[in-house]
């Protein structure tokens, strides 16, 4: 059994949690998760993980947006391609 989880890549964790808790993860559960624990658990475990780079990214790209030095080069680059804004772009009026 043993090898099998090592296989699979599963780590088993023992873990005291309120009663309170579970019960109210199990109540606002979806349907599908509520009779099984531990996928509700890996599915929320999941989620926590997503937020979580979420929150990062954005908290690096309002890094990025407050210094100074980006910003200087973000407007640079900027006024470089703005001679190209309409390239490929299908005017109104035929052109002659």
């Amino acid at each position: 059994m043993k090898r099998d989880q090592k296989r699979v890549g599963l780590v088993r964790r023992s873990v005291a949690l309120p009663s309170r808790l579970v019960a109210e993860v199990v109540t606002s559960a979806p349907a599908e998760l509520k009779t099984n624990f531990n996928r509700l658990v890996v599915v929320a475990l999941e989620e926590f993980v997503a937020r979580r780079r979420l929150q990062a990214f954005a908290e690096s790209m309002a890094e990025m947006a407050a210094d100074p030095a980006i910003r200087q080069q973000s407007e640079l680059i900027s006024k470089e391609f703005q001679v190209a804004e309409g390239d490929g772009l299908m005017s109104k009026k035929p052109v002659k």
